[in-house]
Parts: C-alpha cells; structure tokens; sequence
C-alpha cells in the first residue's frame, strides 16, 4: 500500500477501536444491575452509535458504487473522532473504577468542562450528562417531594440506616435517629453538591410528617419537575421551594397539632418545679418512704403518693400531669453527672473519691419524675434531653428538702422564744439556723429566677421565631446544656462543695428538733441546748460556706454567672 495512504488509514484506526470499546460498554451497562444511572447512559450511547452506524452504512453504499476514496473515507470520519474520543475516555475510565450513580455523572461533568475549547465535544458531553441523570433526577424527586427513598441500585447520595427506629428517641440518651437515620454520601453530583444539606433536609421534614401520617407531598406543577439540570439553576430553584415548603409544614404540625410549647411548658412545671404546690404535697406525704434506703423504697408506693399529690392540687386541672411517673435512681446526683460524657464538664474533674457513693443515701437524693413524651415531640424532647430535665430536677427537689427541713427547724426555735433563751445555747442555734435558711433559700432563688426564668424566656422567644426543626432542636438543646451550667451541674468543684453545704444543713435540722426538745424536757422550762454541737455545726458550716468563696471567684473570670451566686449566697459585694 502506498506509504501516504496507508499513514491516513492508521489515521483512522482509533475511531474503529474507540466504537468497539463505546459498544462493549453498552451491551456490559444494559442490565439494571449496574445502575439506573449506568442503564440510562448506555441507552443515550446506543442512540449515538445507531446514528454512527447509519452513518457506515452510507459509506459503504458509496463505496460499493465507486464513489468513496481513503481520502473521502477521511474527510467524512475526521468530525467523529474527537467525540468518540471523547466518550472512549469517560468509559474506560467509568469501566476501570467500576463507577455508578454519583461518580459516572461526575465524570461526564467534569470531562465535559475539560473540553470547554471543543464546542461539539463540550455538548455532546452535556447531553450525556442530561440522559444519564434522567434516573437519577427521579430519585431525587421523590425524595424533595415526598421524603422517600426510591433506590434499588444504591447511587442515590442519601445513604438509609433503616437499624435507626425512631422509638430510640425516648429509650436511648445516645440515640443517633436524627443525625444518622439519613445521612449524606461521599459521592455527591457536582450540579447539586452547593444544596446536598438542603435536600438531605427537605427529605426528613417530608419523612416525619409521613411517619406521622400527615399528608407530606409537596404540591407540584409542570413547572416544578426536576427532569433535568442547566445553567438557569431551575432545579435548584424547586428544591428550595420544597425546602420551604417542607420545613414551614412540619414546624406548623408540631406547633399546633402536637403543642411544642404547651409540652415544653408543662415540662417546665413539674420538672422545674415551676408549681411547686403538688410537690410541697407530696413531700410531706412520701417523706418516710424517701427516707428509706434504696433497696427498701417502693417505686409504687412513691408513685401512687405522687398522683395522689397531682389530683389534690392545682395540677388536677392540667391534662398532661397524666404523663408524669416517678423513678428513683441508682446512684447520687456527682455519680450520675460523670457517667454522661457528653456533657461539657468544666475541669477540674472530680477524682474517684468524690465519686464514691455515700453509705447512707437514699430516696432524697435519687428520686426523679419521669415524662413520656411521643413521636414526633421525641424529635426535640428526646431520651437525651429529658435526662438533663431529670438532672436539674433532682438538685432542685433536694433543695427544696433541705429548705423544707430547715423551715422545720426554725418553728421549732419558734416554738421557745416565749421561754426567753437570749444568750444560751438555743439562742445561738437559732441565728445559725436562720444563717442556712438563708444560704438555702438564696441557692433557690438563684436557681429559678437568675437561671431557669431569664434563660427560659429567651428560649420562648426564640422558639416563636424559629424557621425549621432544626432550629426548634437547637434553641432547646442550648437552653439545657446553659442552665445545667449555670445550676452548677457541670461544675463538679462547685457542686460538691454545695453538696456538702446541704448535707450540713440536713444534719443538724435533724440534730437541732431532737436537741431542742430533749433540753427542754431535761430542764424543765429553764433548757440550755448542747452548745458544744451547736458551735461544732457553726464551725462547720462556716468554714464550708467560707471555702466556696475563693472557688466561685476562680471560675467566676471564665463563667460571670457565678458572680451573681456569689451576691446571693456569700453577699460579696451586696450586704444582704
């Protein structure tokens, strides 16, 4: 063969090898078990090698008349060959990777922006692109317009953990439902990479309200089609309005179907002690049964005393008190607060000896309410939540003992002033006794109206401008993990000093109604109390009481909040 023409026909030896490559591909790709998105990229090739072939067919009826030379044969394949170039390229490299889904239309985008110089090239590239993300865009839509998944093949970029049930919200305080239920891939379609998060959401707004079995489909038009992708962002456009769409719908259920606020309210008035006249009630009714050690406690006994408590007061009228039920814990407040390691502790952290358990604890220290709360109010009060409730809860309810058992002890002082005491041992006891009524009361009043008040109005507020779930979910979760913090929670050094503080007080309320009594028997009328125990709990308050000082005024630089307890409880700066 002539060398010139035998160079031009090895010109054309690499379309020949680039269609055989093309059409192995296609007849590999045909089945679904490679994917939609491989099934329908295949489909587009076999278009285009239809239309080649046509093409063939007509040059060998030219040549069979005569007409067609290697020099014709050229000039009507040269057009050809940097397309099938082209797609030769983007399957060899699909085929090497054994792409699917997300990375087959990443590749065609991203060869077809490397041939931006080649007009022909770049928009056959894009029309590939197109046919293949045809499947792929009515995955997509289901899930923005009706938050299901609908995909055989595994290519969609929203992976479903289906082992997540939504039940564990209200069992598990590490229930991952929320954030792992449905989560995002690694492999995202570049075209929709900038709203992945957004679709990621719409699609679980619509699976809520589906699950609640509300009608979740967002209303659609001709227009609001997701059939393909371009320039004009038109799909990014309908994505955000089911986003919208989606989000105001579900926020609207939870608000008014299932009453966010009037839950988040009646949480706040039994586990906040917001109406403190069922509990008052029901301390004094179950005090012996508290009192008792932790095996000794009945649970029902406590929890008949509770609705007993609940149907004879204000509560009665409140139709939620029905979901309150009471539990008694197995280890002390500090114990408990170690055991969750989410939580923000502030260091230093108490050793092992802090958290050793005290031989004589009991139901006082470890009783908690309960509050059953159901799907979809378990999105934002969930089994987490409700736990840090309890927490507060337990410190509050010890606090409250300690102020009712001193409350005690003073009528008690009370009960002798007719027998003029000035100056003896009963008279000092007293001024110690009114000292911790104070301590006590300003740790209450700290507690309700410096923490749980302003933080909760802020929260209210917040909640009424909230935009989505997501927000509601966060506000809520900010309000707990502050006023934990600022209740002294996560500041073990602080908290186990006021610890100690009440357990004084508890001592010697209990020391101080049996010294005062058996004086008087003792005397008859003319009674000095032991004034050795006296001075000794003095003593001891006191110094505790003098040794909180210089610990809050460490951490007070890092937390201000501290400040305003040291005003209430020490009077640093404020002559109370």
């Amino acid at each position: 063969m002539d060398l010139a023409l035998q160079e031009l026909a090895k010109r054309m030896f690499p379309l020949c090898e680039n269609f055989l490559l093309i059409n192995q591909f296609v007849e590999s790709r045909s089945q679904f078990k490679n994917g939609l998105v491989n099934h329908a990229f295949a489909a587009a090739l076999r278009t285009l090698l239809l239309d080649y072939q046509a093409m063939v067919a007509q040059l060998e009826h030219q040549f069979r008349l005569g007409r067609l030379s290697i020099q014709g044969l050229w000039f009507y394949c040269q057009p050809l060959m940097g397309t099938m170039q082209a797609l030769s390229t983007v399957i060899q490299k699909a085929s090497l990777n054994k792409f699917t889904g997300s990375a087959v239309l990443n590749l065609l985008q991203s060869q077809a922006k490397a041939m931006s110089g080649d007009h022909v090239v770049r928009s056959l590239l894009e029309k590939m692109t197109q046919c293949a993300s045809t499947a792929y865009l009515s995955i997509l839509e289901r899930w923005v317009y009706e938050g299901v998944i609908d995909d055989p093949y595994d290519e969609f970029f929203i992976a479903e953990n289906k082992a997540l049930q939504k039940e564990a919200l209200i069992q598990d305080y590490d229930a991952k439902y929320w954030q792992q239920r449905y989560s995002l891939k690694d492999d995202i379609p570049s075209f929709l990479s900038s709203a992945a998060e957004t679709i990621l959401i719409t699609g679980k707004y619509l699976n809520v309200m589906r699950e609640c079995g509300h009608n979740a489909q967002v209303p659609m038009s001709d227009n609001s089609k997701l059939t393909n992708f371009g320039a004009n962002h038109h799909h990014l456009e309908c994505i955000k309005a089911a986003y919208d769409f989606s989000s105001g719908e579900l926020l609207t259920l939870i608000k008014e179907k299932y009453d966010l606020t009037g839950k988040l309210r009646s949480i706040k008035r039994y586990l906040l002690l917001d109406q403190g006249d069922f509990l008052v009630h029901f301390m004094d009714m179950a005090r012996e049964e508290l009192a008792k050690r932790l095996d000794e406690i009945s649970v029902e006994k406590l929890q008949s005393l509770l609705e007993l408590a609940l149907r004879t007061t204000a509560a009665a009228a409140d139709p939620t008190h029905e979901d309150l039920t009471c539990c008694v814990e197995k280890s002390s407040l500090l114990k408990r607060l170690s055991t969750l390691k989410d939580l923000d502790v502030s260091r230093p952290a108490l050793d092992s000896n802090d958290l050793e358990e005290p031989i004589s604890i009991t139901g006082l220290e470890t009783f908690s309410l309960i509050y059953k709360v159901q799907w979809p109010l378990s999105l934002i009060i969930s089994r987490k939540a409700l736990t840090k409730y309890q927490l507060i809860f337990r410190f509050l309810f010890h606090c409250e003992y300690v102020n009712r058992q001193l409350c005690g002890a003073w009528q008690v002082h009370q009960g002798v002033r007719k027998l003029k005491m000035r100056g003896t041992g009963i008279s000092r006891s007293s001024l110690l006794c009114r000292s911790m009524l104070k301590f006590i009361n300003s740790l209450l009043h700290y507690l309700t109206f410096e923490v749980l008040e302003p933080n909760w109005h802020v929260m209210h507020c917040r909640l009424q401008t909230a935009k989505s779930i997501d927000e509601v979910i966060r506000y809520h979760d900010f309000f707990l993990e502050k006023c934990l913090k600022e209740c002294l929670l996560l500041l073990p050094e602080v908290l186990k000093k006021v610890e100690k503080l009440k357990s004084i007080c508890l001592q010697y309320a209990a020391a101080a109604q049996w010294l005062i009594s058996s004086s008087i028997e003792l005397t008859s009328g003319t009674a000095t109390a032991d004034n050795n125990s006296v001075l000794q709990f003095e003593k001891e308050f006191n110094s505790e009481l003098q040794s909180l000082e210089p610990v809050l005024n460490s951490y007070s630089q890092a937390e201000p909040y501290l400040k305003h307890l040291a005003q209430w409880i020490l009077g640093v700066g404020d002559d109370r």
